[in-house]
């Protein structure tokens, strides 16, 4: 499989980009893909509030610890690309990860 880091939005309107996240995942999973996404991960209750600044990075910079060891990023783009997108493509580009951009509405 495949390890891939997963992109797409959470901020905003947040139960609809996580209602979107969860179709990236099994998008990616019937790929044959092993995804990491983190804005789902480590924004659940009582892991850490993407509401405060700090903890907001701290979550997207432990989510692009992944890089070491994925072989791309893929970037769902339908709702548009946010600035934490953003933030991951540029690491992913330092890191000379594959990045990969998809639709799937």
């Amino acid at each position: 499989m495949r390890l891939v880091i997963l992109e797409s939005p959470y901020a905003g309107d947040v139960q609809s980009n996580i209602e979107y996240a969860r179709l990236c995942l099994r998008d990616s999973l019937m790929r044959g893909e092993a995804p990491i996404a983190s804005h789902l991960l480590y924004t659940q209750p009582g892991v850490l509030d993407d509401e405060k600044p700090d903890e907001r990075m701290h979550g997207i910079n432990a989510g692009l610890a992944w890089k070491s060891v994925a072989d791309a990023s893929v970037v769902y783009t339908d709702l548009g690309i946010t600035s934490g997108m953003e933030y991951g493509i540029k690491a992913a580009q330092q890191a000379g990860i594959n990045i990969e951009f998809r639709s799937i509405k």
